[in-house]
């Protein structure tokens, strides 16, 4: 399954929001449609949403109004600056946009080059998260013991990558190597990203998966019945703190309590070096109707105030390993971080 790919200068993507209810495609040449589909979780997951950012850039250089090279580089701005205003947390986003620019700014006199050439990067772009799946699957399914009950968080699947998914592909090699017995699947509130994505994803690939409301998660590890935790990333501090959707930071919690190993799955495009710890990391917040309401029903009083935060940060303490597309990298992690940024020159700054 293709969450979202380049068709004949378009793109076309999975509507998110709708699934598991319908499987809606978005074909599109405005690339301020897709940065809406970012902001509102049509399109998501942090490698999905680098992918999409770079094939939105692409389409803003290639409107029919932009011929000259002055129109180009504004184009470019503006749409630069209008990805990055989507979604803060996500620093695949801006890994994206830090590789089209460095693209750009060589053929900004150029628009022929330049378009081509943006193509071409945001191609490369798709093919190596599609790679990086591939590879962390891999590395991650060798920490599966057989027989493993595995619990997990949030939608990291082909839904929010270009591949086969971060935790997800982990879970789907070891499946295949016969080392799954069972996955308990968090619900993920407020959106359910758990319910609606992840479930849908793994009955598809059918996986024996038992889907479980946030606050069960305890419960299990207290009666003994999850082996592994495995959840993807949205941003990796240089330190090797985590942030990833809200609700993990009590599940590392948890695991630690029961002596559970705590797994990130994330490729190096995740790992910012700029940020120090997670006490760096810009936490988005979104709206209140996101809680209040379920599928436009609302289940809270009228008027009722609410904190909405998207993701949360689990400290590099908690974590037991990290599983990239190099390769797992264990504590102490800022050496480990190290280690690869100078092995991968990828690894930039998240910053436009």
């Amino acid at each position: 399954m293709t969450s979202i790919e380049w068709r004949q200068g378009k793109v076309r993507f999975i509507d998110q929001s709708k699934l598991p209810d319908e499987e809606i495609i978005v074909e599109t040449s405005d690339y301020r449609l897709v940065a809406e589909a970012i902001r509102k979780l049509q399109i998501r997951g942090a490698p999905a949403i680098g992918v999409a950012v770079a094939f939105g850039v692409v389409l803003a250089i290639q409107e029919e109004t932009v011929d000259l090279p002055q129109q180009m580089k504004s184009r470019f701005e503006e749409a630069a600056s209008f990805f990055a205003a989507t979604r803060p947390t996500a620093v695949n986003l801006f890994f994206a946009l830090h590789r089209m620019r460095s693209v750009f700014e060589t053929h900004e006199h150029n628009v022929f080059a330049a378009r081509r050439s943006l193509l071409e990067e945001a191609l490369n772009i798709q093919r190596e998260d599609l790679d990086a799946c591939r590879s962390i699957g891999e590395f991650g399914a060798a920490l599966v013991q057989s027989g493993s009950t595995i619990l997990t968080h949030c939608n990291t699947g082909s839904l929010a990558t270009a591949g086969d998914g971060t935790a997800h592909s982990i879970i789907l090699n070891a499946h295949r190597q016969g080392k799954v017995r069972q996955v308990y699947v968090d619900e993920t509130r407020p959106l359910l990203q758990g319910a609606r994505l992840t479930a849908w994803e793994l009955m598809k690939q059918k996986i024996d998966a038992v889907l479980i409301t946030d606050s069960t998660a305890g419960f299990l590890m207290q009666l003994g019945k999850v082996d592994l935790v495995i959840v993807g990333a949205d941003r990796i501090a240089a330190n090797g703190d985590v942030a990833n959707k809200v609700g993990t930071y009590s599940l590392a919690v948890l695991s630690e309590k029961h002596h559970i190993p705590f797994i990130v799955a994330a490729p190096t495009s995740t790992i910012d070096l700029s940020t120090a710890s997670g006490k760096e990391i810009p936490i988005e917040e979104r709206g209140s109707h996101e809680v209040t309401h379920i599928r436009g029903m609302r289940i809270a009083p009228e008027g009722i105030n609410v904190y909405a935060p998207a993701f949360d940060v689990t400290p590099a303490a908690l974590v037991s390993a990290i599983v990239t597309e190099t390769g797992v990298l264990r504590p102490p992690f800022p050496a480990s971080i190290k280690r690869i940024s100078a092995q991968k020159t990828q690894l930039v700054p998240g910053a436009v």
